[in-house]
């Protein structure tokens, strides 16, 4: 008798979840080693050791180790809860100052649960185009999405003009912003992202 539908079936799922759990284990490894390491010191074998993978196992998920990095830089939005800043910023419609506190607030949870792979996409991409556009990309997405949100507002909301007012949001909501106040100032996320909703009013309304 041949082997029944459903035990195919089974068996199916079974090597599509263990070929996920491997892909995340890899992805993991590499993010451990990218942060610690760099990503130019990090090699291919590398990942593969401390994932506990055979090396062509990375290659044929990742292609390569810009395919590893760009997989990463993918996952690093999801993390940052983008329908809670929706939520937040629909919630005040009518509040300026409570839509900048719930754009403070999801740039808290983007450098929070992701300011390493930024950091990480940001040093490759001083030698490698492809991730050096990613980086370019996500910025202009970043603008492009404040530039909207400002622009909605009533006229002489803002001090000044969109565009710099976006600029001035880009200097003071940045990831090295976070970086050197939790890294080297010890201030807590929670700490950074109160200053920020309260500093951006200040610095972008108008009376």
């Amino acid at each position: 008798m041949g082997t029944p539908s459903g035990r195919r079936a089974y068996d199916s799922l079974r090597r599509t979840d263990q070929a996920q759990r491997t892909k995340a284990e890899i992805a993991q490894a590499a993010r451990r080693l990218f942060t610690a390491n760099g990503w130019a010191a990090t090699t291919i074998r590398e990942v593969a050791e401390e994932a506990g993978v055979a090396v062509p196992t990375v290659y044929a998920a990742y292609k390569n180790k810009t395919g590893l990095a760009l997989a990463l830089a993918d996952a690093a939005d999801l993390t940052a809860d983008l329908p809670a800043e929706l939520a937040g910023l629909e919630a005040a419609h009518d509040d300026p100052a409570g839509q900048l506190a719930a754009m403070a607030a999801y740039d808290r949870r983007l450098f929070e649960r992701a300011g390493d792979l930024i950091a990480m996409v940001r040093e490759a991409g001083r030698t490698e185009p492809e991730l050096a556009a990613v980086y370019r990309a996500g910025r202009r997405r970043a603008d492009a999405f404040r530039t909207e949100v400002f622009a909605a507002w009533p006229k002489g909301t803002l001090k000044t003009e969109v565009g710099e007012a976006v600029d001035v949001y880009a200097a003071l909501c940045s990831i090295d912003t976070y970086t050197t106040l939790t890294e080297e100032r010890s201030w807590s996320p929670d700490r950074i992202e109160a200053w920020w909703a309260g500093l951006l009013p200040r610095e972008l309304l108008g009376p």
